[in-house]
């Protein structure tokens, strides 16, 4: 009855390694797969104008610092001036605020922020992948707010969804 014992511990214990070893995680960065560094060297990205009817100053360089940051640190892509293998640019179309719900009293009770961007993408490697498209993002916030208290953090996230979202469209191809 003892060795029944030693052999089903032996078994279990056999059984629990091989599940520990099986059960494996990888953590990291996904590679982006759809830039051939052998091909692909360099970017270009233009600033983009501030085109909106409604004009904050600060936005447009916010902007630009931040698509510049976003391809530097996320890619091998050495950024230059102009002529780079893949070219960005474009001009912020929109910057407009509405409001979006009405409280019982029949006030506004939250505002929507709304930032559009036109993009023109070129890849000279790959003319198949060029294109030109909008981009936008949204942000809400109290209106018992002045925009002049939160507009800075809502540019912000905004700034950074519209990034993200050029980003995934030029080299991540999401």
């Amino acid at each position: 009855m003892d060795w029944i014992k030693k052999a089903a511990f032996a078994s279990l214990l056999v059984s629990l390694l091989f599940l520990v070893n099986s059960c494996s995680m990888k953590l990291g960065l996904a590679p982006i797969s759809s830039i051939d560094y052998t091909k692909v060297k360099t970017i270009s990205i233009a600033d983009f104008q501030n085109r909106a009817e409604y004009v904050y100053a600060p936005l447009a360089t916010e902007f630009n610092q931040k698509m510049k940051d976003m391809f530097i640190q996320q890619t091998r892509l050495q950024l230059v001036n102009s002529g780079g293998d893949l070219e960005i640019d474009g001009e912020i179309t929109g910057y407009n605020q509405y409001n979006e719900s009405v409280d019982a009293s029949g006030y506004s009770s939250k505002v929507k922020v709304t930032l559009t961007v036109n993009v023109r993408y070129t890849n000279n490697t790959n003319h198949e992948e060029d294109f030109e498209q909008q981009f936008s993002a949204f942000q809400t916030y109290d209106s018992s707010k002045l925009l002049t208290e939160v507009q800075d953090q809502l540019i912000t996230l905004m700034v950074k969804d519209i990034a993200e979202q050029i980003f995934n469209a030029t080299v991540a191809n999401w």
